[in-house]
């Protein structure tokens, strides 16, 4: 596949992929939720690769999630050429891919980009990193791994308010909450996702295999819920209450919806 969205690089066993949209803060269309699925089981079947590190480029956004401005200019976040818009397959092959994956977080995680950072296995921000959710401010969510395994990452309350406020915290709060590993500055991100990376990569590949399929087979139900939040989402995002959201954004103003109560 030649890769528009998205950028590859492999060295010494570790696979960097970057989300490669910095003009739309690194926010995924169709396109590159397809691109994102097939690097990542590029990685899964490439013996040569030991440890995923997922970034977005620049030092604005690690990713803003689904490309509002796309929806609004669309009427959709774009197809894959399958047709699909495959999210919630991304997540999948993420979270099941048998070697670590590392989100190196250089900037806003917001919306649907906060969520893929939940799924890798481990996170590491920039000092100037914020996370937060957007969905309903947009008239969106997201009702699997971004809720139901969120709350496994931070515990029910951190979750509830990431979610029913559209907080944004820094990386300090993140860190302190759980939702990160480690904070570094922002010169040093890249580097030490590489050395987190390289020590994984040192490790057994079965036995990490293993551990992985292990701490996911707790949580694993989270797809079919996800699967069924989707379809609901799909048909949720052609009503005018989401409309609004979406409106709302693009016009840089605060959505009403007091009409939808």
């Amino acid at each position: 596949m030649d890769y528009t969205d998205i950028r590859f690089e492999l060295e010494d066993g570790i696979a960097v992929v970057t989300i490669d949209r910095p003009a739309r803060m690194n926010a995924f269309r169709g396109r590159t939720v397809e691109e994102l699925i097939h690097v990542f089981t590029r990685t899964w079947a490439d013996s040569e690769v030991a440890c995923v590190i997922l970034t977005g480029a620049g030092d604005r956004a690690f990713c803003a999630g689904g490309d509002q401005k796309e929806y609004v200019e669309t009427g959709g976040y774009g197809t894959s050429r399958n047709g699909l818009f495959e999210i919630e397959a991304l997540h999948q092959v993420i979270r099941n891919v048998p070697k670590p994956v590392i989100a190196a977080v250089n900037g806003l995680a917001i919306g649907g980009g906060q969520v893929l950072q939940v799924v890798c296995d481990v996170s590491i921000a920039a000092e100037h990193a914020r996370f937060g959710q957007a969905g309903p401010r947009v008239g969106s969510f997201d009702a699997g791994y971004g809720t139901a395994y969120l709350a496994r990452v931070v515990g029910e309350k951190r979750a509830r308010e990431l979610w029913f406020f559209c907080r944004q915290i820094d990386a300090a709060t993140a860190e302190r909450w759980g939702l990160v590993n480690a904070v570094v500055p922002k010169q040093r991100l890249l580097p030490e996702a590489m050395a987190w990376a390289r020590e994984a990569a040192a490790l057994s590949p079965t036995a990490l295999r293993f551990l992985k399929a292990s701490f996911n087979a707790d949580t694993a139900h989270v797809f079919g819920q996800g699967q069924l939040a989707f379809a609901g989402l799909d048909v949720f995002g052609k009503t005018e209450e989401a409309a609004e959201g979406r409106r709302a954004f693009a016009e840089k103003r605060p959505p009403d919806f007091t009409r939808f109560r």
